[in-house]
């Protein structure tokens, strides 16, 4: 038989159950609101508490820079700014639609109860101001330009003299003060505390040496001389006769004061005639002022004593005997001067005169031979030769003693060679310890220099004739 199917009934929730589950629902999405309050609630009353922004994540490979002046001054701005907000505008960040828990009220009763105090906030106006001041500057100013040893200098002299005109006057500071800014400086160190603080720092850091050479420098009182006053002006004292002022008087003298020091001082007092025995000789009163032309007349001149002088006298004597032995030397070589040298110049003189023998004449120079035997090359030092062919041109490649000249009594000119390189004569080489005639017009070449023989024709015959007789004779 087939089984029989119980139909299912649909089931039907009584209105008793329908009652819990709605309680239980409500129980428990009220529980989750609270905890979700409670939660958000504890961080914000520890974000209230602690009154700090949270932070913002930066990357760890940012590379700083120095931030300016300006930069720096905005950044504490912000910061103050920003601490006053977090401490003042808790409240308004919370929701308004729940009650808070009692945890959070006594988080909060805790953080009312601790209030974090706000800092001032400096405006850009007033640090500005703040920044311009006046008075530092002023301070920095005054230190710059005087220097610690101007400042201990001026309070050793103030306190020799008590008179800020002397000072002004005879005291020679770092920079040229006047008497006003003089006063300024003292006056600022007396009554400043600021700058009287200041220098007596700086001037405590100065060296021993440089505090000893500043009190050298000191202004004698009125007292000290005084004393110097009593040493005659007639009398010469040594460093014993100061000395013993020194001793005498420890308590008037300064204490840095040396016997040389006082030396000086009353040399200088004589000088001026500021001694006590000392008298300065009054003008001449009257329309007639002495001058210059009646005081030479004045003097006697057998009063006037001659100072010889033996060393100059010796180093005259010298130089007048060494001047005089040059002009022998150049006397006893005039006859060895038988070569001219003249500059060729676009309106020249003639070539031959009544001396003149032969000209080699070149490009810048012209050689006249005067003499029958004259020698060719680069003169030196050691090497003193009658025609330097360096006056031409480049003679670095010319030998000392490139070749000589010669005169025969026949009349004919020849040229022998005695350098290392060849001469060429009219284009023909002539190589070392050969000879070669010369003609008229001959064109000579020394290493790239080139010259022109000329011949005087007219003494040339009268020698050649002279030479006739001589034979016949």
């Amino acid at each position: 038989m087939p089984a029989r199917r119980r139909a299912r009934r649909p089931h039907v929730p009584s209105p008793r159950t329908d009652v819990l589950a709605s309680g239980l629902m409500a129980s428990g999405t009220a529980s989750r609101s609270e905890d979700e309050e409670s939660l958000a609630g504890q961080k914000r009353s520890s974000s209230q508490v602690s009154g700090a922004i949270p932070k913002r994540r930066s990357s760890s490979r940012f590379i700083k820079r120095k931030k300016f002046d300006d930069e720096l001054v905005e950044s504490s701005l912000a910061k103050s700014s920003s601490r006053a907000k977090g401490a003042s505008g808790v409240e308004p960040g919370r929701c308004s639609g729940s009650e808070p828990s009692s945890s959070e009220k006594k988080k909060v009763s805790k953080s009312v109860s601790t209030p974090v105090a706000p800092s001032p906030v400096p405006t850009p106006g007033l640090a500005k101001r703040m920044k311009k001041s006046k008075q530092p500057l002023q301070v920095t100013k005054d230190l710059g330009r005087w220097k610690p040893a101007d400042d201990l200098l001026l309070i050793n002299a103030v306190l020799q003299t008590n008179d800020l005109t002397s000072v002004h006057l005879g005291v020679k500071f770092s920079c040229r003060f006047n008497l006003r800014e003089i006063q300024e400086r003292w006056y600022a160190l007396l009554y400043d505390p600021i700058i009287s603080k200041l220098a007596c720092q700086a001037m405590r850091q100065l060296h021993p040496e440089a505090i000893a050479a500043i009190q050298s420098k000191v202004l004698f009182s009125k007292a000290e001389e005084q004393l110097l006053n009593k040493v005659g002006s007639t009398s010469q004292p040594t460093l014993d006769t100061f000395q013993d002022l020194l001793h005498k008087h420890p308590d008037v003298f300064y204490p840095s004061r040396t016997a040389k020091a006082l030396q000086l001082h009353w040399q200088l007092m004589k000088q001026y005639y500021l001694l006590d025995d000392q008298t300065v000789q009054p003008l001449p009163k009257g329309d007639q002022v002495l001058n210059f032309s009646d005081a030479e007349d004045m003097l006697d001149d057998s009063k006037l004593k001659d100072v010889r002088d033996e060393v100059l006298e010796h180093e005259l004597t010298v130089a007048d005997r060494r001047q005089k032995r040059e002009i022998r030397q150049l006397e006893q070589e005039l006859h060895k001067w038988q070569v001219l040298v003249d500059s060729i110049t676009g309106m020249s003189s003639p070539d031959f005169d009544s001396q003149t023998l032969a000209v080699l004449r070149g490009r810048m120079v012209r050689y006249l031979m005067r003499s029958r035997e004259i020698t060719l090359g680069r003169a030196t030092k050691d090497n003193q030769i009658d025609v330097d062919l360096a006056l031409e041109g480049p003679a670095w490649k010319i030998s000392r003693k490139q070749g000589v000249i010669k005169l025969k009594n026949n009349g004919d000119f020849f040229i022998a060679n005695e350098g290392r390189r060849p001469i060429y004569i009219d284009g023909r080489p002539v190589l070392g310890g050969n000879k070669w005639k010369l003609n008229n017009n001959s064109v000579v070449e020394i290493a790239s220099l080139r010259f022109v023989f000329l011949i005087n024709q007219d003494l040339i015959a009268l020698i050649k004739a002279e030479a006739a007789k001589m034979a016949q004779q």
